[in-house]
């Protein structure tokens, strides 16, 4: 296998998954602030209030913001050519519409770029990944509210012309895609809106309690394209030398069986899932099915026709596409069939393929066949993928070593797939991978779900002295950069 010779190898994490600190040097409230944690079976707990004795997994999480400098270092050690993070919007504006920026915050990701500079590792920055300010989502109803559209390209503006000569490569929305998949992550993560009913709550609630409404929703969802294209016109007229991309959340799909219905209900899956937001972004306009699928789910789709928001998406097309790939998943009319558990998208379980721990079926052939549909999908687009990953549980040996050879296992056979999409001919520039370091769970609010190459001494009890140490995957991964992906 040959990766080109400039390929991107690295890691990626969030900044509510990882920095900690989350009310230190100015930074506001955001979304993730609000969610306890949860497990395989029991989902996470959203809080409208901040309440005393609960924990809160992103207060901490593994306090990036103090070792910032040391988790660089081991980066580099294992030869990151690129790290991919996030920068808090809430850091930068605690409110999401003050008037001026907040100087601490922008000076942090100074420092933190300047740190990946000096150990020649490109920042790939993520504007905003699940962390919209906690004040736009009480006072505007997050995306639903076009006043947040001003706000996303005041902040983005800002860092752009912040960091005009610090960062390259640039992200818009995390997993956009999130709203059209799964309502309730889609709504609290995505476009941030939680309905009045919940922020009264007087008692936590789970996920699957919240309260959505579709229009709502997908009109929000609407607004974020709308930040982004902007976004993307902005950049490029702050430095033309941007590279500018969109970031989806690509959930495989495959029919159980030949059954003719299994086959239609997967292109529909497959066709709302992962190519409506894909073409907006990527194409500039929605693919022809979109507005009927909204329609059929009761919302009025007038603000699909606004002439201006048509002409801004044609113009503010991204320059490459990124996606994260965990698993695939099966799809059957069939109600009778075995469906994964723990897997938050659920789906029939594929007799062909293992399992992890939390129901994420392992399928490294499904990103190869994944990259080559892009690839087909939208020709000559720069194609990367930005999450891949493991999560597991790790065992501390009592020299303190860790011998993660599950997770190795599963990297070798992706990267493999990679490769050979590469002699397919995709346009792959390169792979960071999901967490190159312990963090935060997204979907379970986990320490115990473990994706890094680096253990982080933390854990869903609130204990942990938060140092730092090498697992075997850590040697293996260093061998694959060396070699270019020669050596797996």
């Amino acid at each position: 296998m040959a990766f080109p010779k400039n390929f991107l190898w690295g890691g990626a994490v969030a900044a509510n998954q990882c920095e900690g600190a989350y009310r230190e040097d100015g930074k506001g409230l955001s979304m993730p602030d609000m969610l306890l944690g949860g497990d395989v079976n029991t989902p996470r707990t959203f809080c409208p209030t901040i309440e005393d004795g609960v924990f809160y997994p992103s207060h901490e999480a593994i306090d990036f913001y103090h070792h910032y400098k040391e988790d660089i270092a081991l980066f580099a050690e294992m030869g990151f050519t690129c790290f991919r993070l996030s920068i808090n919007w809430a850091r930068i504006f605690p409110n999401g519409d003050d008037a001026e920026p907040n100087e601490a915050g922008l000076a942090f990701y100074d420092a933190v770029f300047d740190e990946c500079k000096k150990h020649g590792i490109e920042p790939l920055v993520t504007l905003s990944h699940y962390e919209i300010p906690w004040a736009i989502v009480t006072k505007y109803h997050g995306f639903y509210n076009r006043e947040t559209i001003e706000l996303y390209v005041k902040y983005a503006t800002t860092c752009f012309n912040r960091y005009r000569d610090k960062v390259k490569y640039w992200l818009t929305f995390n997993e956009i895609n999130m709203p059209v998949m799964e309502p309730f992550m889609g709504n609290l993560y995505g476009v941030g809106i939680v309905q009045d009913a919940d922020l009264n709550r007087t008692a936590p609630c789970k996920f699957p309690e919240l309260i959505d409404i579709p229009q709502q929703r997908l009109q929000a969802l609407h607004n974020e394209f709308v930040a982004s294209a902007r976004a993307v016109i902005e950049g490029h007229k702050i430095n033309p030398n941007f590279k500018i991309g969109n970031m989806i959340c690509h959930i495989t799909w495959y029919p159980l069986t030949p059954n003719p219905k299994d086959m239609l209900e997967d292109q529909r899956k497959d066709s709302i899932c992962n190519d409506i937001c894909g073409d907006v972004q990527v194409r500039g306009a929605y693919p022809y099915f979109a507005k009927k699928y909204y329609q059929s789910l009761g919302v009025d789709t007038s603000f699909m026709d606004d002439e201006n928001d048509k002409k801004i998406l044609r113009e503010g097309v991204v320059d490459f596409y990124t996606f994260s790939y965990y698993m695939s998943n099966c799809v059957t009319v069939d109600p009778n069939v075995e469906e994964v558990k723990g897997n938050m998208m659920g789906g029939a379980k594929n007799p062909y393929l293992k399992a992890s721990d939390w129901g994420w079926q392992i399928d490294p052939d499904g990103l190869r066949w994944t990259l080559n549909k892009l690839a087909s999908r939208y020709p000559d687009t720069p194609i990367m993928v930005v999450e891949n990953g493991f999560g597991a549980f790790d065992k501390v040996e009592a020299d303190g070593s860790i011998h993660d050879d599950y997770r190795i296992s599963y990297f070798r056979e992706h990267i493999r797939a990679m490769g050979e999409a590469v002699e397919d001919g995709v346009p792959l520039i390169g792979y960071t991978t999901w967490g190159p370091i312990d963090l935060v769970s997204a979907g379970t609010g986990q320490y115990a779900k473990r994706y890094g190459f680096i253990y982080v001494d933390r854990h869903d009890d609130g204990t942990g002295d938060f140092s730092r140490s090498r697992k075997d995957s850590f040697y293996w991964y260093k061998k694959v950069i060396a070699s270019n992906g020669a050596d797996l």
